[in-house]
């Protein structure tokens, strides 16, 4: 079947996409233990998947109090620009795009995920009411610490350095997490944010933690250069906020002021909001849709102009020819659930065939 929408180019901001088959930003942990540093394993993963219009990279803490997953990548030292300069040689040797997603955990997480002297910090005390995994099993949130002015100033300017670093390493754009009950989520929710300063309280003020970091963002890498991931209604991490479509709403019309590349949005029916068509509302920018579509459904809703472009997760796993599969109408490899976290050497990773190699 010719796909002829999804696999037209689409022009994002600054960016170009040979075709709208976006690969979504997915958690693996494969990233070394020691240092937090993407291997060779890791760009063979993405290089396989380089000819996607656009990759997004799983989740990457811009430091190390970031972190809230055991073996999740950083980019916050020399050591991790070097390691994720190798990711995006190779998937620019395949004539890709591939985006950085900055993803700082806050108060989700544990301390047997994260390196010694890190800090749970988050806008109020208030644990998530969430179990997360670790190698000794599943373990509760702790309480994490209300972060003090001086310290927010801290995390903004760690996004900053963070995109910085994305860029250095090669990087075409960076997607800001905002989504998933994760730090900048947890400033907008009324669940998690009960401050009472110039960060918490009112709307406006709820927003300005994560404006502040597009801001920051900006400043390094141009408006053309950004993406923001968004979620609204999702209770995931124990995300709660008492009007999630008037929040994002705010938020999407901040990313259209700021004059963002593309928003990201994940649909799910199950929160009665369509994030789509919110977004489509809000934001003027290219929109990048996530819902389980398969390769007709993209098509439709590219041509219906529901969208700009597609997001593929769990496909994407599994069939790293995903681009040629669908343009032929080939089966897709069927997904080992067993690896999809966890896993040690290529299994489950880089070892899934493509059509050549299954002949």
């Amino acid at each position: 079947m010719n796909y002829a929408h999804l696999y037209s180019p689409l022009e994002m901001g600054d960016l170009r996409l040979r075709n709208r088959i976006v690969m979504a930003p997915m958690t693996r942990s494969r990233a070394r233990q020691d240092d937090d540093a993407v291997s060779e394993l890791q760009a063979n993963y993405y290089g396989q998947r380089g000819d996607a219009g656009l990759i997004v990279t799983e989740g990457v803490h811009p430091s190390a109090d970031g972190k809230g997953y055991n073996r999740t990548p950083g980019i916050y030292n020399d050591t991790h620009t070097k390691a994720w300069s190798t990711v995006t040689d190779r998937v620019h040797g395949r004539g890709g795009l591939i985006a950085c997603q900055l993803m700082h955990c806050g108060r989700v997480g544990h301390a047997l995920n994260k390196g010694r002297n890190t800090r749970f910090l988050a806008p109020s005390a208030l644990a998530a009411n969430a179990e997360i995994f670790t190698e000794s099993g599943m373990m509760p949130m702790p309480t994490p610490e209300a972060m003090t002015l001086a310290e927010i100033k801290t995390v903004v300017a760690d996004y900053q350095a963070a995109a910085a670093r994305a860029l250095k390493a090669g990087f075409d754009a960076v997607e800001l997490h905002c989504a998933s009950g994760y730090l900048p989520a947890q400033f907008l929710a009324t669940g998690s944010n009960l401050r009472d300063d110039q960060y918490g309280g009112s709307l406006e003020n709820r927003l300005r933690f994560v404006e502040e970091v597009l801001q920051a963002i900006k400043v390094e890498t141009g408006a053309g250069r950004i993406g923001l991931r968004i979620s609204p209604g999702n209770p995931y991490n124990d995300h709660v906020d008492d009007n999630p479509t008037e929040t994002y709403a705010a938020l999407l019309q901040v990313a259209n002021r700021l004059g963002l590349a593309w928003v990201h949005a994940i649909r799910m029916a199950s929160t009665g909001i369509d994030s789509l068509a919110l977004s489509r509302e809000y934001f003027s920018g290219a929109l990048i849709g996530s819902d389980s579509f398969n390769a007709a459904e993209a098509d439709q809703f590219i041509a219906e102009h529901c969208v700009d472009a597609v997001s593929f997760g769990r496909a994407y796993i599994a069939n790293p020819d995903l681009v040629t599969r669908f343009a032929c109408d080939a089966p897709l490899n069927t997904l080992d659930k067993r690896t999809i976290y966890a896993g040690e050497g290529s299994g489950g990773y880089t070892d899934y065939p493509s059509l050549t190699a299954s002949g």
